[in-house]
């Protein structure tokens, strides 16, 4: 297939024919039948795009069912306490993401707890950024949309630019506007169907060549979690929903220090001082994660 001029400019009809030809027989060759794609619920469906946010299928599913039972609507998320939701959403990373959807599920309920279509109402919701409002618009209402994520970048980048490296999403957007059907006319090629031979050619493509997405100029490649900032602040939430029993509800500064320097030195780091975890503790009682309650720190 002939790839993208370098001049940036929109590929013709004749190569964007053929493009799409090549990615729709590689989805029917490759498609992936995954649980998350057997229902048209919007609230499912949401559920399953932020959990697949750079995390691995096969840690998601599974989780994502079970997510289903405690919470199967998204009255029951907003309804929900949210230290059951951040208990819950451990071992899938980046807590906020739990949060954002508990904030997010309670404004959808409190508008009458149906998950809005249009793209302006899904992207105004507690992190739904614009490839989580494609993704549930394309995977619940099979309307079309710019779902740019890193396996639909990958086929873009090995079909279209073989041999460019640091191309802008600036480029892909009009070519993803483009190749997106414009309804569910078709069922074998309508928003939903595009969308899941793109993802299942991306995944194919990052499992048996060098990743084309690192060639995106928005690649970033994820910053080691053992040892970080962000893998303290994981622990100690770990530390206080595992606290939530105690019969103070909570855990008292001094505590959380003991079991939190355990496991820094369990990984070969040195303890965790009590300014340090103090921090900590303020950090996520700041961005609503935590509370204190006198001596006593509480989910």
């Amino acid at each position: 297939m002939p790839s993208v001029a370098a001049s940036g400019a929109l590929p013709t009809a004749d190569v964007l024919a053929s493009f799409r030809t090549t990615v729709l027989a590689r989805g029917r060759e490759l498609y992936r039948d995954l649980p998350w794609r057997r229902t048209r619920d919007p609230y499912a469906v949401w559920i399953s795009e932020v959990m697949l946010q750079q995390t691995q299928v096969s840690r998601v599913d599974g989780r994502w069912q079970h997510w289903l039972q405690l919470f199967p609507t998204v009255d029951a998320l907003a309804a929900a306490d949210s230290a059951d939701v951040l208990d819950e959403w451990q071992g899938l990373g980046y807590n906020r993401r739990a949060l954002s959807l508990w904030r997010a599920a309670q404004e959808v309920s409190a508008s009458g707890g149906r998950m809005p279509s249009d793209e302006a109402s899904l992207k105004a919701l507690p992190g739904v950024g614009p490839a989580t409002a494609a993704g549930i618009r394309a995977f619940a209402f099979d309307l079309p949309g710019i779902y740019l994520e890193t396996n639909v970048r990958a086929v873009l980048l090995h079909e279209l630019f073989p041999r460019e490296e640091s191309v802008p999403d600036a480029r892909l957007v009009p070519i993803a506007r483009a190749t997106c059907p414009p309804d569910a006319s078709d069922p074998a090629d309508d928003p939903r169907t595009w969308y899941y031979a793109l993802l299942d050619y991306g995944a194919h493509l990052k499992a048996t060549v060098p990743n084309p997405s690192r060639r995106s100029r928005s690649h970033v490649r994820q910053s080691r979690f053992e040892g970080s900032h962000r893998q303290k602040r994981a622990e100690v939430l770990r530390i206080l929903l595992a606290h939530r029993a105690d019969p103070r509800g909570g855990v008292d500064l001094d505590t959380l220090c003991v079991e939190l320097s355990h496991e820094e030195r369990a990984a070969g780091r040195k303890d965790v001082g009590t300014s340090d975890a103090q921090a900590l503790l303020t950090e996520l009682s700041r961005e609503g994660f935590c509370h204190n309650n006198g001596s006593i720190w509480c989910t």
